[in-house]
């Protein structure tokens, strides 16, 4: 499974522990994939834990919907410790992390640098979808959304709201982009 992974490069995967499912970032390093963790559920989890499954899925909908904790509708399957995603193909195993600090422009964190070590494969099968350039769109709208929920910076908003347009352009219809440009919008409107 890992041979679909090239090496260097950056996939945008799920990943699912014990009781949350989130996107994340994963670069294959020779058998093990790597990703950092910020704060949150999936970063307690896999520090408490060490167990967790990365699945694949080109449903970029799942993708942000996850990231931005909004309901999704998804069957889980078990075996032992790990958990995953009925349908979707990845893989599942343990993970070796350590905590560092990370500072950027939005200002100074603690970050859980990952590996997972595959243990098995799980099966599943993508459905048929095309590659679209409005999803791609969709994706990094909402990777800004979520540093814009930490950290409200007008030049965020404004890439959002600038990629929004080219989304629409591009035909992108979902409702997701419309609940991100909602929220910036209003938020601008109760500053007033």
């Amino acid at each position: 499974m890992l041979d679909v992974f090239e090496e260097g490069k950056v996939y945008e995967v799920l990943l699912v522990t014990e009781s949350n499912v989130t996107p994340v970032g994963v670069v294959r390093n020779g058998e093990k994939l790597k990703f950092k963790l910020f704060p949150g559920k999936s970063f307690r989890e896999v520090l408490e834990i060490g167990k967790a499954s990365i699945q694949l899925t080109n449903d970029p909908e799942l993708l942000v919907r996850t990231a931005l904790n909004l309901p999704v509708e998804l069957e889980f399957e078990e075996q032992k410790d790990y958990r995953w995603v009925r349908g979707l193909p990845g893989v599942y195993g343990d993970v070796t992390s350590k905590v560092e600090r990370w500072k950027d422009d939005l200002g100074e964190t603690e970050v859980l640098i990952c590996e997972l070590a595959p243990k098995g494969i799980i099966g599943g099968r993508l459905p048929l979808r095309p590659f679209s350039r409005a999803d791609c769109i969709l994706v990094e709208m909402a990777v800004l959304f979520t540093r814009y929920l930490v950290t409200p910076r007008e030049d965020l908003k404004e890439k959002i709201l600038e990629l929004y347009s080219i989304y629409r352009h591009l035909g992108g219809m979902s409702s997701v982009s419309n609940y991100m440009v909602s929220f910036l919008t209003k938020k601008n409107q109760n500053e007033r």
